[in-house]
C-alpha cells in the first residue's frame, strides 16, 4: 500500500510539469555511507560502507524540481550476519546557479519522505526486515558544465526506525546529472 501511494504521488507530481522551463533530469550517484543503528535496551553499532543512488524528476522552474529516488544505502556481511539497507523517496529540490544561462557553480537542497527498509539475517536464526516512512533532507554543491550536464558533491540524511530500532544514515556521494532542455 505504501509503495503504491508513493508511485501514484510521483506520477501526479510529474504531471505538474507544464511550464516552458520544464526539464526532466536523471542523476547517478555513488559514494560512502556512515550509518548508525541504535537498538533500545541493547546499544548501538556504527559502520561505513559503499552506496549508490539513482534520482530522477522534473524542474518545473529553473530553481525548483520534484524528485524520486532509490538509494542502495548499505550492504555488508560479517561472519554469519548480513545487513542491507535501502531507501525509496519522493521530495522537492531547490537549486541556485551562480553562472550565466543556468551554468556554472550551484548550491541545492532537497527534502521529502523516504521509505527505508532494513533487512538482516543471522545464519541459523533466520531473516527479518523492517521498514518505515520518514523525512529526509540533503544538500549539494556542484558545477553545471552545460544546460544538460552537471557534477555535484552531495550529502543526504536518511532516518528510519521501528519497534525500538532507530537508524541514521549519512550518505555522501559524487553525482552526475543529465537534463533535457
Amino acid at each position: 500500500m505504501k509503495k503504491t501511494s508513493l508511485a501514484i504521488f510521483a506520477l501526479a507530481l510529474a504531471g505538474l510539469s507544464t511550464s516552458a522551463s520544464a526539464a526532466s533530469f536523471m542523476a547517478l550517484q555513488a559514494g560512502r555511507t556512515d550509518g548508525d543503528i541504535d537498538v533500545s535496551d541493547v546499544g548501538s553499532i556504527g559502520d561505513k560502507g559503499n552506496n549508490w543512488s539513482v534520482r530522477g524528476g522534473y524542474y518545473f522552474h529553473p530553481n525548483w524540481a520534484v524528485e524520486g529516488f532509490y538509494t542502495h544505502v548499505y550492504d555488508d556481511r560479517w561472519d554469519d550476519v548480513s545487513l542491507k539497507a535501502t531507501a525509496l523517496g519522493l521530495g522537492v529540490v531547490g537549486k541556485k546557479n551562480f553562472g550565466a544561462d543556468g551554468n556554472g557553480f550551484f548550491l541545492s537542497g532537497r527534502a521529502g519522505v523516504a521509505q527505508g527498509k532494513l533487512e538482516g539475517e543471522i545464519e541459523g536464526y533466520g531473516h527479518d526486515s523492517a521498514d518505515s516512512i520518514d523525512p529526509y533532507f540533503g544538500a549539494s554543491v556542484g558545477y553545471d558544465f552545460s544546460p544538460t550536464f552537471g557534477m555535484s558533491l552531495n550529502f543526504d540524511r536518511l532516518t528510519g526506525g521501528d519497534d525500538g530500532v532507530d537508524i541514521t544514515a549519512n550518505v555522501f556521494t559524487l553525482g552526475l546529472e543529465f537534463r533535457t532542455e
